[in-house]
């Protein structure tokens, strides 16, 4: 198996890796090889019963487009949902339905930015924020973070970094995705402050909000009404594949974002809005889901530790292990392709997320059940005895 370009070049447009595993695997599966899968951050379980009811019973109901900013009620929906799991008030005006969170990245930064503007990201991070922001035009600033920090963001880091190359936004995840690392409410608001001094705008991704496995999710809409917040239904409700996501959005850009959403993008899929205003109401299922997330968390941390990985720690939330293999090996994309075909595990090469020093991690999703987990590691185990 070969992926390219080479994890050495650092600059520009680069393979989506968990992607490209997920793919291999598939091809093994069709072969016959049983594939345990920990490479995506996808929940094994689909969305609520009552969601699944709500989307059969509208089946036979014409699927027109919606309005750009999303149906009345879900967006009503979501007024609440701010209402009561964060006490802030969100104008109906603000919020934008979207086409999952991908689509609501590529709109804030074509809608809040000038053509070619500098924005901040923290290494690692998600893949896609860079080959997004490299694909329309733009240019990313990294922001490092450290395992001996928790891999937390601090308003110190932001102002070190923009004092070496100023740049015109952060985009900011907690939890995050690699690391599952969250800040504190405190931390959030100090960089939230230090941005608006800076003359930054702020860009808050909180798709794993919900997630959050030491204290409640905190939004950036609890200390400003200056940020863009993106949200998606795909994690905490358990609809990847659904495709729906929403921003709340400042009222200087609320405008220009709402016409490139005409003309990009239409509206969200009308079904899979039916199904996102259910989904408001069925938080005991997904903290339910919650719950398996929480035991699978504990079971990869004591096995990663069995095996002498002693840089594995439990996340704040989300649902993944960074872990440093740098015991094992150098080459992240290797070992997980040779864990794939030689242990039938898919993990994610740490490449995907840092592409300076990635070779040395690698990212396991425990979102699935937790028989696949424990045999996972399981197999996991043979394989690192066998090296």
């Amino acid at each position: 198996m070969t992926l390219s370009p080479s994890p050495s070049d650092l600059t520009g447009l680069r393979p989506f890796y968990v992607m490209e595993i997920t793919a291999r695997s598939k091809v093994l599966e069709a072969a016959g090889q049983s594939v345990m899968h920990m490479e995506s951050g996808e929940p094994g379980a689909p969305p609520a019963p009552a969601v699944r009811a709500a989307v059969a019973a509208s089946l036979d109901l014409p699927q027109h487009y919606t309005p750009s900013t999303g149906t009345i009620p879900l967006r009503q929906g979501l007024i609440g949902y701010y209402r009561d799991q964060h006490r802030v008030t969100v104008p109906m005006e603000s919020l934008m339905v979207t086409m999952g969170s991908s689509a609501a990245f590529i709109l804030a930064f074509l809608g809040a930015f000038k053509p070619g503007a500098k924005i901040a990201v923290t290494r690692p991070g998600y893949p896609a924020y860079l080959n997004t922001l490299d694909g329309i035009g733009f240019k990313a600033v990294e922001i490092p973070i450290t395992a001996e920090s928790g891999w937390r963001l601090t308003a110190e880091d932001v102002e070190r970094a923009y004092s070496a190359e100023p740049f015109d936004g952060l985009l900011f995840a907690s939890p995050a995705n690699p690391t599952g690392a969250a800040v504190t409410g405190d931390t959030l608001r100090a960089i939230v402050e230090v941005c608006a001094r800076l003359g930054v705008r702020f860009i808050s991704d909180e798709i794993y909000h919900g997630l959050d496995y030491r204290a409640p999710s905190v939004s950036a809409l609890e200390f400003t009404d200056r940020a863009i917040i993106i949200n998606s239904f795909s994690k905490y409700y358990c609809m990847t594949g659904w495709r729906v996501g929403w921003m709340v959005l400042p009222e200087d850009v609320r405008t220009r974002i709402g016409m490139l959403q005409q003309n990009m993008f239409i509206s969200a899929p009308t079904l899979s809005q039916t199904a996102a205003l259910v989904a408001l109401s069925e938080r005991a299922y997904s903290e339910e889901q919650k719950a398996i997330y929480r035991q699978n968390r504990h079971t990869v941390a004591d096995a990663l530790a069995q095996f002498g990985l002693a840089s594995a720690n439990e996340g704040d939330g989300a649902f993944y292990a960074y872990v440093d293999f740098s015991r094992f090996t150098n080459d992240s994309l290797g070992f997980c392709i040779e864990l794939l075909e030689q242990a039938g595990v898919a993990a994610t090469p740490g490449i995907d997320f840092d592409r300076h020093n990635g070779n040395r991690f690698v990212r396991f999703s425990y979102a699935g059940t937790p028989a696949t987990i424990a045999e996972a590691m399981n197999r996991l185990g043979d394989f690192l005895k066998r090296r």
